[in-house]
């Protein structure tokens, strides 16, 4: 059997998503403090940065427990893919998505004023 891996999502087509009629996807930004304080994602997020894993770790099962799709979102779109990996196999059952090319493709494709870093 093939591992699970996260859905890729560009990021043109999760700005439609966060605007049509579909319940939102549950954000999970894995950067660093530093990092948001540079470009925040322009929605609500839960914020899990994974130097910090020792202090979200354990409510996982009760964040995600409302059964939404998970985006996972990070820079460049690695961390976020790590993250996705962890959370499938935690919980197979999680749709979950990863946002290809992390916050700067937000920055490039939907919208300038996240600044680039």
């Amino acid at each position: 059997m093939e591992p699970l891996t996260p859905r890729p999502i560009q990021a043109r087509d999760l700005q439609s998503w966060l605007q049509d009629d579909r319940p939102d996807p549950l954000l999970v930004d894995v950067r660093e403090d530093a990092e948001l304080d540079l470009a925040r994602f322009p929605a609500d997020v839960l914020h899990w940065p994974l130097s910090r894993s020792d202090a979200w770790l354990e409510s996982v099962p009760q964040q995600l427990a409302d059964g939404r799709p998970v985006v996972v979102i990070c820079h460049a779109g690695v961390r976020s893919l790590h993250l996705g990996l962890w959370l499938l196999q935690q919980m197979p059952e999680l749709e979950v998505w990863n946002l290809e090319r992390g916050i700067d493709a937000w920055s490039v494709h939907v919208d300038s004023s996240v600044p680039r870093y």
